[in-house]
């Protein structure tokens, strides 16, 4: 078997997946589905398949826990595949299949990170299911095996030999360039501008909404400027839609599917000489700025980064979130946003290709100097869905299901915005402290309104007119980041199984640890958490996060979240006599 280290592009899924329990790991996972051409048979779908993963390191590597994170290349062999009939013959119809396929969390050390389930009906396959760890593809991996399999499947039904561009390099030769000196130059310079930017923002955006309702006390409708309509919500709050949620939940989803937003963000990209994308980039920009307060409004958006380095085909893994900061000072007019927006882009995606993991790393050592933690917690995702139909004509807005998972991950929120071919879908993930479901609906309704107002080639809003065509009200008090918590000296079981679990994951054999330093500054590695995560469940501790030992909270402070595992009985003696 062939090992490598994690590809840059790898690193930010392996730390993402690891803040999952395994039971909301289904999160990570990518489902790809796609129809059969007449003419195929089982056996043939089979071989197909298999021939795929033989061409691919990617398909059939497993990636170790540690005590460095590695690739592994599995030798080549046949891709189980499960049938699933849609007759009712007494077996798992199809949709119970897929669930159990998608549902089900990888064991990452042993098992292939692609799952394989033809549909059959009358023994003749209809439609392919593949589902993916996502640590080994990405939006043009997912591309370039559907055009393979459509390739092979079509030249297999019609008894012609499939032809197939060589696969030039394989996700083992990219770990060698990541590896050089001329990528370590690369990294270096990313990491200088990543640095730049973190420092210049607040260490918590939304410290002024934390915990705050947006809710004011007396139910009012939101304002609009002359000539403008207000969101198209009924009037007063009161006509809001209700999420279909616990009084509390742990986070919010909700979804605007506007038609009218497609034509009008392309015709405003043309008359701004930018993509569609960056338009709505613009809307949420302004309004989070009219949320928060701030004069600098920053997110992770998320690049291939394929570009970046000599083996762009490489079929793995290479999005990463790459940080855009747009200053907001001064009333800017929207257009003038809009061209803010477009220069942060271009800045930032010069210096996006970067070992995910030391970004973190050194986010941490950025709130050890501050004294409080820096939160780079709102990501912004553009996907484009030409196959997906709206067929609706009114815009709609509707509340899903409760994103138990995603609040897992600690973040404030995510925009994922979906073109599909008839209408534009905006979906906002927000952490509960930050927003309420008022905040949530006047968000999303307002990056709409102030869109749909700029389709007039004569508009030009300054950004003090978003948080009224919002309705927002004004932050209140000064917005002060929550400190690090304090650790007063004390030891116990806890701080000294916390200390062992470290230095076990890392092999630093005796070395006294300074527990009043975050993980980062005691020398942690941030790809190395998950390690010392399963060090101290092996030793029958639980109760602190990937989150919380990639912060800045000195390691005795963290060790008093620890407690014992009562399902081990080994808790009470975690650390080993030798």
């Amino acid at each position: 078997m062939e090992s490598a280290n994690l590809c840059w592009g790898q690193r930010y899924m392996w730390l993402r997946l690891h803040q999952l329990p395994p039971g909301h790991q289904r999160e990570t996972h990518v489902v790809l589905r796609f129809d059969l051409p007449p003419g195929l048979t089982v056996a043939a779908c089979r071989t197909m398949l298999t021939r795929l993963t033989r061409r691919h390191e990617i398909l059939r590597t497993t990636f170790d826990l540690g005590p460095e994170p590695a690739q592994r290349v599995r030798p080549a062999a046949p891709l189980p595949v499960t049938v699933a009939t849609v007759e009712r013959d007494g077996t798992a119809a199809p949709a119970e299949v897929v669930e159990e396929l998608s549902g089900r969390p990888f064991d990452l050390a042993a098992e292939w990170p692609v799952r394989a389930c033809l549909i059959t009906s009358g023994d003749v396959p209809k439609h392919c299911v593949l589902v993916f760890n996502h640590l080994a593809v990405d939006v043009w991996t997912l591309g370039e095996i559907k055009r393979e399999l459509r390739t092979q499947g079509v030249a297999a039904a019609t008894r012609r030999p499939a032809t197939v561009l060589p696969v030039r390099c394989q996700p083992s030769e990219l770990t060698r360039y990541e590896a050089s000196a001329d990528a370590a130059i690369v990294a270096s310079r990313a990491m200088a501008y990543w640095q730049g930017e973190v420092a210049r923002l607040p260490a918590d955006p939304f410290a002024a909404r934390r915990g705050a309702p947006s809710r004011p006390s007396a139910p009012s409708a939101p304002s609009a400027p002359s000539g403008l309509s207000a969101p198209s919500a009924p009037s007063g709050l009161s006509g809001l839609s209700a999420p279909s949620a616990p009084p509390d939940p742990p986070a919010r989803h909700a979804t605007l599917i506007s038609p009218a937003l497609l034509g009008a963000s392309r015709r405003v990209a043309a008359r701004y000489g930018v993509w569609p994308s960056l338009v709505h980039v613009a809307a949420y920009t302004a309004m989070m700025a009219a949320y928060t307060g701030q004069d600098d409004v920053a997110h992770l958006a998320f690049v291939s980064n394929r570009e970046s380095h000599p083996h762009p085909d490489v079929l793995t893994c290479m999005f990463s979130p790459m940080l855009v900061r747009v200053g907001c000072a001064g009333d800017p007019s929207f257009g003038e946003l809009l061209r803010r927006v477009s220069a942060a882009y271009e800045r930032a995606g010069q210096h996006a290709y970067v070992p995910y993991d030391k970004v973190v790393e050194m986010v941490s050592r950025e709130g050890s100097r501050r004294g409080a933690a820096v939160r780079l917690g709102s990501e912004i995702n553009f996907i484009k869905q030409r196959t997906k139909d709206y067929g609706g004509r009114r815009t709609a807005f509707t509340w899903n299901p409760v994103p138990e998972s995603w609040a897992l991950h600690d973040s404030d929120t995510y925009l994922r915005v979906d073109e599909w071919r008839d209408a534009v879908a905006v979906a906002l993930h927000a952490a509960s402290p930050i927003m309420d479901d008022v905040a949530v609906e006047r968000f999303l309704r307002g990056m709409e309104t102030l869109v749909l107002a700029h389709d007039d080639p004569s508009a030009d809003l300054p950004l003090s007119e978003a948080a009224r065509l919002a309705g927002f009200e004004p932050p209140r008090g000064v917005p002060v980041a929550a400190p690090i918590e304090a650790w007063a000296g004390e030891t116990g079981p806890a701080t000294l199984a916390l200390a062992d679990a470290v230095r076990r994951a890392h092999g630093f054999g005796d070395l006294d640890l300074d527990l009043s330093n975050s993980y980062t500054l005691a020398g942690g590695q941030a790809l190395r958490i998950p390690q010392v995560l399963a060090e101290l469940a092996l030793r029958g501790w639980e109760g602190i996060t990937l989150n919380q030992l990639a912060g800045p909270a000195p390691l005795g402070a963290l060790a008093s979240r620890l407690a014992p595992n009562p399902r081990n009985a080994s808790a009470q003696n975690p650390v080993n006599s030798e």
